[in-house]
C-alpha cells in the first residue's frame, strides 16, 4: 500500500492528495505544525475519497490518543516506541475498560456520529489500527516482543531517526543503517506482522515494494510542493 506523508497542515491540499489516487495519507502531529483543529478539517477535507487517513500522534500518552481517536482517526501511527510494554500501554490507551484505559465521552465524539451509533463503546477496537514505529536502537532490540502484543497491527521502520541512534545522523543510505532496515523488515516478517518503511526516494520506494514491505511512503505533501516550485523557477530561469 503506497501513502503520502502530509506535514502542510492544510486541508485543501489533504484534498487534493486525497484524489490523487494513494492508498492511505500519514497526517502529522509529531514533525507538522497540527493542532486537533487541523487535524480535523484536513479529516473532513479527505473523507470523501477512498485513502485511509493515518495519524501520527505527537506522542504516544493516552490523553493524546484519546483525542484523536475521538475527533475520527481510526488508525494511529505511534513514534518511538521501544520496548513490549510500551507498547501494551499503548494499546490500552485505544481500548475502552475493560481492555484498556481510554476515557469515554462518546455522545460528544465524532468517531461515534456524535452518539448515533449506539453500538460505538462496544465495537471501537474492532475498527482501531495501531502502527507503531521503530526507529532507535532500543526499539530494534525488542521488535519480537513489541510485534507479539496483541493489539499491535504493524510495525513502521523510520530511517531518519533510526540512522541518528546508530550514530549515522542525516545519513539514512548508510551501508549498517541499510544493514538492521533489512533486518528489521525480515524479524517482523517471521512475527507475522505487516512492516512499513518511509522510502527515501523513488527508487528506494520501488525497492521496498519488491521487498515486500507492506506500507510504503513515497514522499511528502512539502517535498512535491517544494521540488515543484523549484524546478518550476529553474526551468524558467534557463
Amino acid at each position: 500500500m503506497i501513502g503520502l506523508w502530509q506535514a502542510l497542515a492544510n486541508a485543501y491540499t489533504a484534498e487534493i492528495c486525497a484524489s490523487s489516487g494513494y492508498d492511505w495519507l500519514l497526517f502529522d502531529g509529531e514533525h507538522a505544525p497540527n493542532t486537533l483543529q487541523t487535524l480535523l478539517a484536513q479529516l473532513q477535507a479527505v473523507q470523501a475519497y477512498p485513502a485511509e487517513p493515518i495519524a501520527r500522534v505527537p506522542v504516544g500518552e493516552p490523553a493524546v490518543i484519546k483525542q484523536y481517536l475521538d475527533i475520527g482517526f481510526a488508525t494511529l501511527l505511534v513514534p518511538m516506541v521501544e520496548s513490549a510494554q510500551q507498547a501494551r500501554d499503548l494499546v490500552a490507551a485505544t481500548r475502552f475498560p475493560p481492555r484498556g484505559v481510554r476515557g469515554v465521552a462518546s455522545a460528544t465524539s465524532r468517531a461515534s456520529g456524535f452518539g448515533a451509533d449506539a453500538r460505538y463503546l462496544q465495537t471501537a477496537h474492532e475498527r482501531t489500527c495501531l502502527i507503531v514505529q521503530i526507529e532507535s536502537a532500543a526499539g530494534l532490540e525488542a521488535i519480537e516482543a513489541i510485534a507479539a502484543v496483541d493489539g499491535v497491527d504493524a510495525l513502521f521502520v523510520g530511517p531518519g531517526d533510526l540512522a541518528a541512534s546508530l550514530g549515522h545522523l542525516g545519513d539514512a543510505r548508510h551501508p549498517a543503517v541499510q544493514s538492521v532496515i533489512a533486518d528489521a523488515r525480515a524479524r517482523i516478517a517471521r512475527a507475522g506482522k505487516p512492516a512499513g518503511i518511509f522510502a527515501l526516494d523513488l527508487e528506494d520506494a520501488r525497492r521496498r515494494q519488491d521487498e515486500g514491505w507492506a506500507l510504503v511512503s513515497v514522499g511528502t505533501d512539502v517535498g512535491l510542493l517544494a521540488r515543484g516550485a523549484r524546478e518550476l523557477r529553474s526551468a524558467v530561469a534557463g
